[in-house]
């Protein structure tokens, strides 16, 4: 039996192992101890440490054990939900997370991760209740308030997003994620009192990479509201200098990848069960190619649900039929057959969006890649490809902010060989599956809406929809890069807005125009 104050010293060191990332250690040794004592926070320690590596499933196993000796734990009921919305079974992780807060009304970890939950699920009213019920609890607090920006401009309400935003530069003058969305919401003047806060936070302030990177896009943006192409170019290329050096993105990774695409055995894919209920669409392309005006446009329609920009897709096919990192085709040998098996997690996953019969909406651009396994999965599925001037959906990409979620953007080059990685694949699936997919021409979307709508509704085999043409008044969130442009209605502003940054695109032009 281990004392109160040997073990109290003993978390203290795992706890500074945890916080050092140093997870494997802090498990090993917690479970250790736990053979001498069984104690609550040894289990806590060991569950985030499985989180932090990504194993959830080992997470919960831990925190289930624990659960056994006290079932109303609130911190135990926490880990297991987080796990759970980890691994994307929504229902679980909310049914974990309230009789957490059963137990613990106040727990802010709690109601942070069911507004997270709510937020992750577009229930974007739901999850700001949890958030403000935080902040009732501690108003001083940054993340809730920045949960609650993203939330509000999710919805259009763009005015409560930028109160949000302002309430916490007041809070922490550092927090500089806050004034690059506060500068995607701003039409920005030459005497904005925000560019002297830009520039001064970037001149005087200790800030770390991350910091500045936000900046710098702000101060793009100020630039390029006030015309100043020059400078608005120079600043969004120094703040995707940061991200492209923390990112470490290799382009060679994608064509290793694409390439694996091309070369697959598609025939093999034949499921003992492919009948689906469920109509789908598909809206896919290069990034900032005008998807989410397409899905706005159909999800105005009274029979479709926009279901956004979802990661299933891909998570699932990776899973279950592609294996990129072991150069193998069938992730999973003991699969009987995984394309149904991929096909019910996908299903299940979307349901928690929308269980009705309407017509759902996958906007997610890089599902181009899946183009050949999506044919199998869903044979009656409706693909719709978005394009767009090449150099337009090139600048688009590099002055918006990336962080992770798509490396390439932040650079030219990068950009430029991944769209040619596109085209060419585009060209593949056409020849592999003619006339199964659909391309929209942006420019022509915005020059003759009504024509190009009822073609596009005449695809999906979807009768005309008045309110298709009006779908900036739509009230679905959009989560997307597109948040504001697409609540407008149609403008050709976009059209050749690369133009004005020609002086500053010119070598990637010809870049794209060799071959």
């Amino acid at each position: 039996m281990i004392s109160d104050t040997e073990l109290q010293k003993k978390v203290e060191i795992l706890t500074n192992r945890l916080k050092a990332g140093l997870f494997q250690e802090v498990i090993n040794e917690s479970k250790l101890l736990l053979k001498k004592r069984k104690h609550q926070v040894l289990f806590n320690l060991i569950s985030l440490s499985y989180q932090s590596l990504g194993e959830y499933h080992k997470s919960i196993e831990i925190m289930e054990t624990a659960l056994k000796a006290n079932s109303r734990n609130p911190h135990f009921l926490n880990n297991i939900g987080l796990s759970h919305f980890k691994l994307n079974n929504f229902k679980k992780a909310e049914d974990y997370l309230k009789r957490g807060l059963d137990e613990a009304p106040k727990y802010v970890s709690i109601l942070n991760n069911l507004g997270s939950l709510k937020s992750f699920l577009n229930l974007n009213k739901e999850a700001i209740l949890y958030f403000k019920k935080i902040l009732e609890i501690n108003e001083k607090l940054i993340e809730p308030y920045y949960n609650l920006a993203i939330n509000y401009s999710a919805l259009g309400e763009f005015n409560k997003s930028l109160e949000c935003l302002d309430k916490i530069l007041n809070l922490n003058p550092k927090f500089t994620q806050a004034d690059r969305l506060l500068s995607e919401m701003t039409k920005y003047t030459e005497d904005h009192p925000h560019y002297k806060d830009l520039k001064s936070k970037l001149k005087n302030m200790e800030l770390d990479e991350i910091q500045k990177s936000n900046l710098y896009f702000a101060i793009g943006k100020y630039f390029e509201d006030t015309k100043n192409y020059k400078e608005s170019f120079t600043n969004y290329s120094e703040g995707n200098k940061i991200i492209k050096k923390l990112s470490n993105y290799k382009i060679d990774r994608d064509k290793d990848e694409f390439t694996k695409i091309k070369s697959y055995n598609y025939n093999s894919l034949k499921s003992s069960n492919n009948s689906i209920s469920r109509k789908l669409i598909f809206i896919i392309g290069m990034p900032r190619s005008g998807t989410s005006l397409v899905e706005q446009i159909l999800s105005s329609h009274k029979d479709v649900f926009g279901g956004g920009e979802l990661p299933f897709l891909e998570k699932e096919i990776k899973k279950k039929i592609f294996n990129f990192q072991n150069n193998q085709d069938l992730k999973d040998d003991n699969l009987q057959d995984p394309i149904l098996d991929c096909k019910n997690a996908y299903l299940e996953k979307i349901s928690n969006y929308n269980s009705s019969n309407k017509v759902f909406t996958d906007k997610t651009p890089l599902n181009f890649r899946f183009i050949g396994v999506i044919k199998y999965l869903f044979p009656n599925a409706k693909i719709i490809n978005c394009t767009r001037d090449p150099l337009d959906i090139m600048w688009s990409n590099f002055k918006n902010y990336f962080l992770n979620s798509l490396p390439f953007t932040n650079d030219l080059e990068d950009i430029g060989n991944f769209y040619k990685l596109y085209k060419d694949l585009m060209i593949f699936w056409r020849r592999k599956f003619p006339n199964y997919i659909y391309d929209i021409e942006y420019s022509n979307l915005v020059e003759n809406p009504k024509l190009e709508i009822k073609k596009l509704l005449n695809f999906c085999e979807l009768n005309w929809d008045e309110k298709c043409l009006n779908h900036h008044k739509n009230e679905r969130a959009i989560k997307t890069a597109s948040s504001t442009q697409a609540r407008k209605p149609i403008y050709k502003t976009a059209i050749k807005s690369s133009d004005r940054y020609k002086d500053y695109l010119k070598d990637i032009k010809i870049f794209l125009e060799s071959n």
